[in-house]
């Protein structure tokens, strides 16, 4: 009887064993690392740009927030169908791309189309952009998140209890229609207002949806000071930027930046998070100005 009983415990200890081993591999992180090379970042930047184009990839935007450091905003025709099936889906119709010098090496890591469907609820497949992201860059490892999140938890995100969810989504502005939104918000951007400038337009396939990534320069939600307080980890977060504004319809939102900040840093401390508590606020009156006319 003890043997059998001790089988038995044996085999539950396995089976929760395999299952938390499961589980842990199921569990999902915002950034993957597609390689650290040597190669000068400019070199580098020309490399992914025409592997990114060989794949299908179409290159909206390039921005540089600071010394060091390049993002390239891409999208794809499928990605920007796929966005128009869900409300705000906007939000992921495109990918962040980044180049980060970290001493004498160059990080490549891009934007985990995984984790972004899922964070802004869109619906469909992910993994083709995956494989194609892998394909063309490669997928060393994925990052910025020690525990990573499931499906279920990336759908109902939020950095903690009282905290904004995807769909508290800020209103800056409404207009007559979405063409007057469009209208209004590619001139604000042009003027910058509010120190916000435009980096890159993403219009959504099928819908009146449009995805506009902005640098935010001035002020307390300014990228490059923001970033040097939060992003100290051995692998840089650099795909956090740039900023979303999204003109949906005839309105124009911004996903609340106690939301767009943390999912981007899930593993952010409070104490670190207090330091840019001035952060989220200055970001939403900054694309306010941008986006009122």
């Amino acid at each position: 009887m003890r043997s059998v009983q001790s089988a038995v415990l044996l085999l539950s200890l396995l089976f929760s064993t395999f299952s938390l081993v499961a589980q842990q591999g199921d569990r999902i992180r915002p950034y993957i690392l597609a390689e650290t090379a040597q190669t000068p970042l400019a070199e580098k930047l020309v490399m992914v740009s025409e592997a990114l184009e060989k794949a299908g990839f179409t290159l909206a935007g390039q921005y540089a927030p600071y010394p060091g450091a390049t993002v390239l905003v891409v999208t794809h025709e499928s990605l920007r169908k796929q966005a128009a099936a869900t409300q705000w889906g906007g939000y992921g119709a495109a990918l962040r791309v980044a180049l980060t010098q970290k001493g004498d090496m160059l990080q490549v890591s891009y934007t985990n189309p995984e984790w972004m469907g899922n964070v802004y609820r869109m619906t469909g497949n992910f993994s083709e952009m995956g494989m194609l992201l892998q394909k063309s860059l490669g997928n060393e490892m994925t990052f910025g998140s020690g525990g990573g999140r499931t499906v279920d938890n990336l759908r109902e995100y939020h950095y903690m209890m009282f905290m904004p969810y995807f769909d508290d989504q800020v209103e800056l502005a409404g207009y007559d229609s979405h063409e007057a939104a469009l209208t209004a918000v590619e001139a604000g951007l042009a003027a910058e207002k509010g120190g916000v400038s435009k980096i890159s337009r993403v219009d959504v396939i099928g819908k009146d949806e449009v995805l506009f990534n902005v640098a935010v320069k001035q002020g307390e939600g300014s990228d490059a000071p923001v970033m040097q307080i939060i992003d100290q980890s051995d692998l840089r977060h650099t795909a956090h930027l740039p900023y979303d504004l999204l003109v949906s319809g005839n309105k124009v939102y911004m996903l609340h930046g106690k939301f767009r900040i943390a999912q981007s840093f899930p593993d952010l401390t409070m104490s670190t998070f207090m330091k840019i508590s001035d952060a989220p606020d200055a970001i939403e009156q900054a694309l306010k100005m941008a986006a009122t006319q």
